[in-house]
């Protein structure tokens, strides 16, 4: 039986002893291999076109090309890594704005060592990392804008979906799992999977926090 290739990360922080501590942690954790590891946002998209992460753990505030920037840049890259904001104090701005840029995830940078290790996995396996508070405050942010351009825009996207993707999407906004929303919908965990990938292709979104954010959007309308 062929072994599982290690998930390929690379670090990413002003600090050089958080890159330090973050790359032990991961490099003792199995099936996880840190690749590579960068102390701004410019060296990050260099190093990423030579290395190729899987997943990249990005520091929010950095001098020149923040955290922010750096991952929209990855994410428009010709291989794109799924990019985790990490930031060392919970803010409702640095949320909102990491996940509208793209991040597949918003951690800490307290976490635990266990924890960080599930994560990367988690993360590289499609699944949010993203707590049910910081969710409900990106909605709650949501809820509160009142640019109508992106309401008609979150319609007119939503609009494209099929009854069960709708339904999906749906249940991804109320913050239900993959498996959760299987169960819900008597539908295989595959077979959500597909149903999400399509919805990410319609919506042109690439996690399924920006989905949530386009259906809580759409019912604003």
């Amino acid at each position: 039986m062929n072994q599982a290739a290690p998930i390929r990360v690379m670090v990413v922080d002003d600090d050089p002893m958080v890159i330090t501590g973050i790359r032990g942690i991961l490099q003792a954790a199995d099936g996880i291999d840190v690749v590579a590891s960068a102390l701004s946002g410019e060296e990050s998209i260099e190093k990423a076109s030579l290395h190729y992460p899987d997943v990249v753990l990005m520091d929010i505030r950095m001098p020149g090309i923040g955290g922010i920037e750096a991952t929209q840049r990855l994410l428009n890259s010709v291989r794109p890594p799924k990019v985790v904001s990490l930031t060392s104090m919970s803010s409702d701005e640095h949320l909102f704005n990491a996940l509208e840029a793209g991040a597949a995830g918003y951690l800490l940078k307290d976490i635990g060592p266990v924890e960080l290790a599930a994560a990367v996995r988690k993360v590289h396996a499609g699944e949010p990392i993203l707590a049910p508070q910081s969710m409900r405050q990106v909605i709650a942010k949501v809820r509160s804008s009142s640019d109508h351009r992106l309401q008609q825009e979150a319609v007119a996207l939503l609009s494209e979906l099929t009854d069960r993707e709708r339904q999906v999407a749906e249940l991804v906004a109320e913050g239900l799992s993959n498996p959760e929303i299987a169960e819900e919908t008597f539908m295989s965990l595959a077979t959500v999977k597909t149903h999400l990938n399509r919805i990410n292709v319609k919506l042109d979104t690439n996690n399924r926090v920006r989905i949530a954010t386009m259906v809580v959007r759409a019912r604003r309308h």
